[in-house]
């Protein structure tokens, strides 16, 4: 099974997140804060990550700067109110980061995992 880590300071969207993801099969660990999420990750093995780009501690670009240090072909998912476009361009580490606009529906937030795995493995494009 595999196993997701879901960073964001919003309780509510940590958890609607993770029902989403169990109830399609994947095991799914939750941090509140960029801080907590790096820690979580220094911790545990992990198959792909969903970060919120807006944290109330770390910036998330910074989150995932952090996390591409110690996993390069780490499958990213960055979730953002404001359009993909407005940081994308914030940092090299966001280059094959699948991006996920808020509010999102449940099919969305599955298929920008499956682009986030296929980004990773080099199938596809970055920034889509």
């Amino acid at each position: 099974m595999p196993r997701v880590l879901i960073i964001d300071d919003q309780k509510d969207v940590r958890a609607m997140v993770a029902i989403v993801l169990r109830v399609n099969h994947y095991e799914v660990a939750e941090a509140g804060s960029g801080a907590a999420g790096l820690k979580t990750f220094a911790e545990g093995r992990f198959d792909a990550v969903i970060v919120d780009i807006f944290l109330g501690d770390i910036s998330g670009v910074d989150v995932i700067a952090t996390l591409r240090e110690r996993a390069p072909g780490l499958p990213v998912v960055a979730m953002s109110g404001m359009t993909a476009l407005d940081f994308m361009e914030q940092s090299p580490h966001l280059a094959s980061v699948i991006c996920l606009q808020k509010p999102f529906r449940p099919n969305d937030l599955l298929q920008a995992l499956r682009k986030a795995q296929a980004a990773a493995a080099g199938e596809l494009p970055a920034a889509v």
